[in-house]
């Protein structure tokens, strides 16, 4: 991620007090929903009458209101994990639990439009007998923490349709936590497939004291070199998805085309998702990558697949996947700085765990991206350049308009002398000035000889500013209504246009003016 890891991990703790979350009041958990019986560590199915519904029943369904949470208590009052990232649609997960209350209940909470309730309730269970778990596990050779605790119970996901999932914890007491989940989806052709970050969600975990980031002392040099997904989220239990991919998720079903659901995790590991995709949609904050799920993402861009990075500081990080206690792929390893130390690299040297950029093996972003990540933090007006282009119709905007905060708290920027496809568009190039120096950040557009288009918005904001203006997020940087329904229509634009296919078959071709804009040195 930032430059200089020493001083992330000091202002990591002011990052994250950012990411706070308006946790509204909400009434009783909706009626009529049917619910089976759960005694211990068994598997629940859902009624055997249900069946998949069609994209577009689902969409028609109404919303709950209750997947809010109202309490979240103490971290130990009520907190759990799965023992996959995801699932395809009636297969079974585990579900690993501890409370401090003598019981709790979990329900299943689809995210999407609703007529603007933003989830629904899909699937609940009856009370379960509740049970303090063992404290977490460190593995010291590579300060890996583990929860380790016994299954709690078995959820069949019959019936459950394709999709971002928030399961809810619910004590006794009152106190509740999420705990997030992708039913995917086994093809995406003629699809727009979201690409859910776990990795980087687990990246930056902290619970148990641990994280790729920082130890328990608060200090980068004892951080985690491996982190695992056999362990709770902090805070909320699902911070990254509700901060950096709800509103595009919300967004893109309430325009009604075609969806389908993944991790990263699924395109490492299942290419094939990707194939016949129409388009793939990095959300906004997608850090962490193994070299996998570039070459896969690179491959579909060649074969027609339209990309957009809705964030900053996208494949910045190279990761490997390794194997866990409840399956494949269940540890994230990123050694970063301290890569010699990582045995692997003894008999694979090009394959270090660090900054894609970096040697050995360096293969910067930009190549796919077309943008470079340069730093952190920074807050600076977004401003508009080529105000003709066809993301921006419909907003009004002329060149020069600027949207106060929208830039931050990453950023990426155009990097001449970077590997970058051409020809490449910036649209947006927004002036700041970045540990005393002036630079810019940028929103760029190219194609590719298969007619795929690639967008990066160059700020980590953009999926925040979707609800910039409203009641939803509680941490919009001062960024207002206007903002909100800039980046709202600029993003339709943008999931429209990639959902009808390769985009530089239907849309003008994109204007190169990086050897204009980066003529000048102070560029």
């Amino acid at each position: 991620m930032e430059r200089a890891e020493r001083q992330v991990t000091g202002a990591l703790g002011r990052l994250e007090r950012r990411h706070f979350l308006t946790l509204a009041m909400a009434g009783a958990m909706a009626a009529g929903c049917r619910s089976s019986v759960a005694r211990g560590p068994r598997t629940e199915t859902a009624p055997s009458g249900s069946a998949r519904l069609t994209a577009d029943g689902e969409r028609s369904r109404a919303g709950d209101p209750d997947w809010r949470i109202r309490s979240e208590g103490t971290p130990e009052a009520v907190q759990g994990y799965t023992d996959r990232v995801s699932v395809l649609p009636g297969e079974e997960f585990g579900l690993y639990v501890s409370t401090t209350a003598s019981g709790f209940r979990v329900s299943a909470y689809r995210v999407g439009w609703y007529g603007g309730q933003q989830a629904r309730l899909v699937w609940r269970s009856r009370r379960l007998a509740g049970s303090v778990q063992a404290r977490p596990r460190l593995l010291v050779a590579t300060r890996t923490v583990r929860a380790d605790w016994r299954r709690t119970l078995g959820v069949r996901t019959d019936g459950w349709p394709e999709g971002a999932y928030l399961l809810l914890l619910e004590a006794d007491d009152g106190h509740q936590r999420y705990v997030p989940l992708i039913v995917r989806s086994a093809s995406a052709v003629g699809r727009t497939l979201l690409m859910h970050a776990v990795s980087t969600w687990q990246a930056y975990n902290t619970w148990g004291g641990y994280s790729l980031y920082q130890g328990e002392d608060g200090a980068y040099a004892t951080r985690s070199l491996a982190v695992s997904f056999d362990r709770p989220y902090d805070r909320s239990g699902a911070e990254k998805f509700m901060v950096y991919e709800r509103a595009v998720v919300v967004l893109a079903e309430r325009l009604g085309i075609p969806l389908a659901y993944t991790t990263g995790v699924d395109v490492h590991r299942e290419p094939g998702v990707l194939h016949g995709a129409s388009a793939a949609l990095s959300l906004g904050h997608d850090e962490y990558w193994s070299p996998q799920q570039r070459d896969h993402v690179t491959r579909a861009r060649d074969s027609g697949t339209n990309v957009a990075f809705l964030g900053a500081n996208a494949c910045f990080r190279r990761i490997r996947l390794e194997r866990g206690p409840t399956g494949d792929a269940r540890t994230v390893v990123c050694y970063k700085s301290d890569y010699r130390a990582d045995p692997y690299v003894t008999d694979h040297p090009a394959m270090p765990t660090h900054d894609f950029r970096q040697p050995p093996g360096a293969d910067p972003e930009s190549s796919l991206t077309g943008v470079l990540y340069e730093g952190y933090p920074v807050d600076a007006p977004y401003v508009v350049h080529a105000d003709g282009h066809w993301l921006f119709e419909g907003t009004g905007v002329r060149r020069g308009a600027s949207f106060d905060h929208l830039v931050g708290v990453e950023y990426d920027r155009v990097t001449p002398g970077m590997p970058t496809p051409a020809p490449l568009e910036v649209v947006a190039h927004s002036p700041l000035v970045y540990k005393g120096e002036p630079s810019h950040a940028d929103s760029a557009y190219y194609t590719v000889p298969s007619g795929s288009g690639v967008f990066a918005s160059g700020t980590m904001r953009w999926v925040e500013a979707l609800m910039a203006g409203t009641q939803e997020n509680g941490r919009n940087h001062g960024m207002d209504a206007r903002t909100g329904r800039f980046v709202t229509r600029t993003t339709e634009n943008l999931i429209r246009a990639f959902a009808e296919g390769p985009c530089g078959r239907k849309r003008p071709r994109p204007q190169d003016n990086v050897s204009t804009l980066y003529a000048s040195p102070t560029h």
